[in-house]
């Protein structure tokens, strides 16, 4: 006799699917609820308000992009983040790096306190750390002004370049560099040609987040500015009397513009991994 099989019904093959799909409709629900503030500021960027507040929308209007910098303290503001931005990243990134490969791959005393050290920026809440940076620079006679602004920023993003390439130095295979060492290749050409590529992805993150970091700080940035007004310092005093329209149209450059590095990168991984 031949068994028969009956077949699920139909409300269990559902329940079946669901359950094995429940974790892709998690994650989409989480990037719609990332994204959809992003996609309401990129829409707005094309309204003409009526009037000050840009939070109704009126009708499609491109006026925004075509004049940025309709007024002169919004690009004044973006032009100082940026500078500051782009210094404290590079110094954060050459800092962060050393210390990473000092923490990696020798043995000194204190390394177990200088890894302690390193999380304690990133675990201090900002108020505590604006506060402290606003006293040393008070108690040594420092204005405060872009000066300050860049030291506070490139001390905080340094425990977040140490972390992120140290992780990647951690992941490393040890054994090729010593195969390129068999091959007659001394320390700095084994560091040039089989250590940096391995860890330039590593510090081209850290780069892009400490730049992030930085671009949108704004409470250690108020405490150290003194004068100097940063673009979210701006953004943060026009919302008493209504954000334009060409805040809107900045920030969506600022995030098109990480996602087209993220996606040249992508894509240039992929490229070298085919070869």
């Amino acid at each position: 006799m031949t068994k028969v099989v009956s077949r699920p019904s139909l409300s269990h093959r559902v329940n079946f699917w669901v359950r094995d799909h429940l974790i892709v409709f998690y994650g989409i629900a989480a990037l719609i609820y990332l994204f959809a503030p992003i996609v309401v500021v990129a829409i707005f960027s094309f309204n003409m308000p009526e009037g000050r507040s840009n939070s109704t929308w009126n009708y499609f209007s491109l006026d925004a992009w075509t004049n940025i910098c309709r007024d002169q303290n919004i690009c004044a503001s973006l032009q100082t983040s940026l500078q500051i931005g782009l210094g404290s990243t590079i110094l954060a990134t050459i800092l962060g790096t050393l210390i990473s490969f000092a923490l990696v791959r020798h043995r000194f005393h204190g390394r177990s306190t200088t890894n302690l050290l390193i999380f304690l920026p990133m675990a201090t809440p900002e108020v505590v750390l604006g506060a402290s940076l606003l006293a040393l620079f008070l108690s040594i006679g420092l204005p405060l002004g872009p000066i300050t602004i860049f030291i506070a920023h490139t001390m905080f993003c340094i425990s977040f370049v140490v972390v992120t390439v140290k992780a990647r130095l951690q992941g490393m295979d040890p054994r090729l560099e010593e195969a390129a060492q068999d091959l007659y290749a001394d320390e700095k050409a084994t560091f040039r040609y089989v250590t940096l590529p391995l860890v330039a992805p590593g510090i081209a993150a850290a780069a892009l987040l400490s730049f992030s970091l930085s671009f949108d700080d704004y409470i250690i940035t108020s405490f150290n500015s003194g004068t100097t007004v940063t673009f979210p310092m701006y953004v943060w005093g026009a919302a008493q009397r209504g954000i334009p329209a060409q805040v809107n149209v900045i920030g969506t450059i600022m995030f098109v513009g990480s996602l087209a590095m993220v996606l040249v990168a992508q894509a240039v991984g992929r490229a070298r991994h085919k070869r």
